[in-house]
């Protein structure tokens, strides 16, 4: 993989559709049943960074911590377990103890994960962490300029393409086989680790329309679907979801599609969320978002008229991830690994799953609302560390007529 320059977003020309995405989801499948993942629950492309995409906060609530007996409850992040049991997976208890100096440049926002991070941090008083919150791609290009004075020991992204890309620059060291092989294989490399993931969802207004009314190809939509439809293609995650779409489908494909939405006028907001509450307000009626805004909308109104669809097998449907990686200059790269390691904890995992409605990555923790497993999704098989390649999609935009 070659290095990549991001602009100032966060992120194959592909052939015939109807002969490959059989393929692919044979692929995916024959992955995930040799790892034997159960269950899982949903966050964005460079989301984390923009103001009421991924700062939508999730349950919030007060936390408590493990005491280390293997017989009690696991400790709490968050609001309460609303009648789930202790999660599955390793317990921090069991981990490795950390202690020393660690900097974790985070592009994940505080208002979303700062309260596991501190959980963390209170559980180890030799532990002096220190956390630089900022947006995904602005820390890989940070720590890019900072060179081998950076004080990053640990970077948390939002999404696989900034992972990627810091890969790709050649500032993260490998990752050890226990703390990688805590997820499927399709979510990591020996660079670094998803710790969570979201799934490409086709958000629709149950008022207007049902899910059988809704095509199942996304390539479909700008043409055929009857309905107001709405987007936010300034949005890093919908920047990802038109890379994957160029890597699937091709560049000539994708032009078509963004003309064919920019024609007919889909209806553009700031950021995914925003989407998904214009879908439940009646001023659209479907739209392309990730699938745990609708999760959030839900949340504030259990009633609202908005519900998931999924496509198959396509763009559409795509599973990215947020995860971690260990710098290249880590000044301690055991307890950087084992920071990391934290976050792939049962208390992490199931932490994502309540408060910011994501899908965890371990074994044992289930989703929250309606939704259906990893395994259940019809993934396209993709190499998520190709989405930092997002030059080429940003100057398909443009051609297109995009405002972004």
């Amino acid at each position: 993989m070659t290095g990549h320059e991001l602009d100032g977003h966060d992120e194959r020309d592909g052939g015939g559709r109807d002969d490959g995405r059989n393929v692919r989801r044979r692929r995916f499948l024959a992955a995930a049943g040799s790892v034997g993942v159960a269950g899982i629950a949903g966050c964005s492309g460079s989301d984390d960074e923009g103001a009421g995409g991924d700062g939508e906060a999730g349950d919030g609530g007060g936390g408590g911590g493990g005491d280390g007996d293997p017989e009690s409850p696991v400790g709490q992040i968050g609001s309460g377990r609303e009648g789930r049991g202790a999660p599955g997976g390793t317990p921090m208890a069991e981990m490795p103890e950390l202690s020393g100096e660690l900097t974790v440049y985070s592009g994940r926002g505080e208002f979303l994960v700062g309260e596991l991070v501190s959980y963390i941090d209170d559980l180890y008083d030799d532990l002096d962490l220190s956390v630089r919150y900022a947006g995904s791609t602005d820390l890989v290009n940070q720590i890019v300029n900072e060179g081998q004075g950076s004080p990053a020991d640990v970077f948390y992204s939002v999404n696989a393409g900034a992972l990627g890309a810091l890969a790709d620059a050649g500032r993260t060291q490998a990752l050890p086989d226990d703390v990688t092989g805590k997820v499927r294989s399709e979510f990591r490399t020996e660079q670094w680790v998803g710790t969570s993931g979201r799934a490409r969802t086709v958000p629709y207004n149950t008022n207007e329309f049902s899910e059988s009314d809704l095509p199942d190809d996304v390539m479909d939509y700008p043409e055929e679907f009857p309905g107001d439809l709405g987007w936010a293609p300034s949005y890093g995650s919908a920047q990802a979801f038109i890379t994957a779409m160029r890597l699937l489908e091709g560049e000539e494909a994708t032009l078509e599609w963004l003309e064919a939405m920019v024609e007919r006028g889909a209806t553009t907001y700031p950021d995914e969320f925003r989407t998904c509450q214009e879908i439940a307000d009646g001023a659209i009626d479907a739209a392309f978002t990730n699938h745990y805004y609708i999760q959030r909308v839900l949340d504030g109104n259990p009633n609202a008229p908005i519900a998931t669809a999924f496509t198959e097998g396509d763009a559409g449907a795509m599973f990215n991830v947020a995860g971690a990686a260990v710098v290249d200059t880590a000044s301690d790269a055991d307890l950087a690994s084992n920071f990391v390691r934290h976050l792939l904890s049962a208390e992490a995992q199931d932490y994502f799953a309540r408060s910011t409605f994501e899908y965890p990555l371990i074994p044992g923790v289930e989703p929250i609302g309606d939704l259906p497993t990893i395994d259940e999704l019809d993934v396209p098989d993709i190499d998520l560390a190709e989405l930092s390649n997002l030059e080429p999609t940003i100057d398909l935009m443009r051609e297109a007529g995009v405002q972004i």
